[in-house]
C-alpha cells in the first residue's frame, strides 16, 4: 500500500494558536489515528490567509511535498480572514472551488473543514460563509465537516473562547472541534482506524 501524505493549509486554527498544549485540532486528530510509520503530516499555516490567497499559494507548497508514488491528501481549513478582509461568500465559493477542482484533478483526495463560530463575527456571516463551503463540497461529493453548527450553542465551546484576548480556541475548544472531527467523517476519509 503506497504511503500517505497530508496537507493541511488554512490559517492560524491549523497551528494551534491559542493550545497551551500546542496541539490545535490538528493533533489531537492525528493522536487518535492508527497511523502507518511512512504516513506524513505537513500543517503549512499562514495566519490570517484568505481563500483568494491560499488558492494563489497551496499547491507550490503542496506540489513541494507530494509525490507520485504516494497518496496525497489535502485539508482546507476554512477560517475568518474572508470576513475580516471583506470577501463575500460567493467569491469564497470560486476560491474554494478552484482549490477542490484542481485537487480532483491531479488525484488529490481533499477534505474540507469548516469555519468554527468566532465570536468577535457576527455569526450570520459566519454561518453563510460554513454554508458556502459544505455547497461546494457536496457538488463534489468532497467530505465537508461542519463545526459551526455543533459549536454555535456548545457553552464550553464560548466559555473557552471568553478566555482568549485573541478570541481564539485553547485546549477546551480544539478539543471540541478534534472530537467533531473524528466524529464527521474523518475515518472514513482518510481510510484508517481509531487508535485504541
Amino acid at each position: 500500500m503506497p504511503a500517505k501524505r497530508i496537507c493541511v493549509v488554512g490559517d492560524e486554527l491549523i497551528s494551534g494558536m491559542g493550545d497551551a498544549r500546542g496541539m490545535g485540532w490538528l493533533g489531537r486528530v492525528l493522536a487518535r489515528t492508527k497511523q502507518p510509520a511512512d504516513m506524513q503530516v505537513f500543517p503549512l499555516a499562514v495566519p490570517a490567509e484568505t481563500t483568494t490567497a491560499l488558492s494563489a499559494r497551496w499547491e507550490q507548497e503542496c506540489f513541494r511535498r507530494f509525490s507520485v508514488e504516494t497518496e496525497n491528501y489535502l485539508i482546507v481549513q476554512l477560517g475568518k480572514a474572508d470576513l475580516e478582509a471583506g470577501i463575500s461568500a460567493a467569491r469564497t465559493r470560486l476560491n474554494l472551488a478552484n482549490i477542490l477542482d484542481t485537487a480532483l484533478q491531479k488525484e488529490i483526495k481533499p477534505l474540507v473543514i469548516g469555519p468554527p463560530p468566532l465570536r468577535a463575527f457576527d455569526m450570520r456571516h459566519l454561518q453563510e460563509l460554513s454554508k458556502a463551503g459544505s455547497e461546494v463540497c457536496e457538488r463534489r461529493t468532497i467530505t465537508y465537516i461542519n463545526t459551526f453548527q455543533p459549536l454555535i450553542n456548545h457553552s464550553q465551546w464560548h466559555d473557552d473562547l471568553s478566555l482568549s484576548p485573541q478570541q481564539m480556541p485553547s485546549q477546551t475548544g480544539y478539543g471540541l472541534m478534534a472530537w467533531i472531527i473524528l466524529h464527521c467523517g474523518w475515518y472514513q476519509w482518510i481510510g484508517l482506524e481509531a487508535l485504541e
